[in-house]
């Protein structure tokens, strides 16, 4: 579940409200949250008591995410300045925090947000809260601000696992070098999905579906994809490019079938072929939270149910054990493991 705001691209302006839902026609289903966009919340305490609730609403079954934004969202849906925006974000982060973590009724004083009394009802089940992912987009500093505080970031891409392969590589190095363990399940990356009883009819069944995704679901006009101010300068200077606007949509016009699945846009065919090709992608990108869109553009609900039930029977089962040796230490207490 995550947060968009006044446009077509994500209709989901309050992901609680989803979570809320469904902690209750759920039972062991871990409720990611990706997430609640601190800066746009005043105060940012909406969020720790909102999560707090979802949290023993579910059992102990939240993962909270923080993410900064997009700039369609946070600059020109909400109008807050994108030179504030990471600033307004950071201590937004550190008030939820300290309302989770804290024993005692605190005053907090920041430059954006002034708080008196700050005294949470209900707290977090799970303590000393629920574990934290950080969904990004291949900012630097996200990668080093994630690790520091023993975060999971989570690379939200729609170019695929192969285009994706440099953004993780540069966040492993930047675990690397802060000294930080390369546990996998620090990591988590989203995935296109779809399988069928061949790679034949995989192409039958889903290719018009991807080809209205890519090519009608993602127009973003290039005003809107990115303010002046809101990427940092070292960010730019690495060559990270948005994945809306004009650029991003140019690319996408002339992809077809083959070259979605060539450049990895899409892993899709047989059970055997999107098995291989997933483990390449965990194993490749050093990711032990793999999450896979599995309802992608005009899918019908039937054709939904069959991708979901045959990636949970014959695909998924195979790929539980890739990292055996590690403990993620950042699933949900409450949530069941499959």
């Amino acid at each position: 579940m995550n947060e968009h705001h006044q446009n077509a691209y994500g209709l989901m302006p309050s992901p609680n409200l989803m979570a809320a839902a469904l902690s209750r026609r759920t039972s062991r289903a871990a409720l990611v949250v990706l997430g609640n966009s601190l800066a746009a919340y005043n105060p940012p305490l909406r969020v720790a008591e909102e999560f707090a609730m979802l949290d023993v609403l579910s059992g102990g079954r939240l993962v909270a995410g923080f993410p900064v934004g997009t700039s369609m969202d946070m600059n020109f849906a909400y109008g807050i300045n994108p030179a504030t925006l990471r600033e307004r974000y950071h201590e937004a982060h550190d008030l939820v925090i300290q309302a989770w973590t804290r024993p005692d009724v605190f005053a907090f004083n920041g430059k954006y947000t002034q708080a008196r009394y700050v005294n949470l009802w209900p707290r977090p089940l799970q303590r000393p809260h629920p574990p934290v992912w950080i969904p990004g987009g291949g900012s630097l500093e996200t990668w080093e601000w994630t690790a520091k505080r023993d975060y999971v970031y989570c690379y939200l891409s729609y170019y695929g696992y192969k285009r994706g392969k440099a953004t993780m590589d540069g966040f492993w190095e930047a675990i690397g070098a802060l000294g930080v363990d390369d546990n996998p399940y620090r990591a988590g990356f989203l995935q296109l999905v779809c399988v069928a009883a061949s790679d034949a009819e995989a192409e039958r069944l889903y290719a018009p579906h991807v080809d209205y995704f890519y090519k009608k679901c993602l127009h973003v006009w290039e005003g809107f994809a990115e303010a002046p101010g809101y990427r940092t300068l070292r960010t730019l200077e690495a060559g990270v490019r948005p994945q809306v606007g004009g650029r991003a949509q140019r690319i996408r016009q002339a992809l077809t079938w083959g070259k979605y699945l060539e450049q990895g846009y899409v892993i899709a065919g047989s059970p055997d072929t999107v098995r291989q090709e997933l483990a390449e992608c965990v194993k490749s990108l050093r990711i032990g939270h793999l999450m896979v869109l599995l309802q992608i553009g005009s899918m019908p609900k039937d054709l939904t149910l069959l991708n979901t039930e045959l990636f949970g029977r014959e695909v998924l089962p195979h790929l539980r054990d890739i990292w055996a040796g590690y403990k993620d230490r950042w699933w949900p207490s409450g949530a069941g493991r499959g």
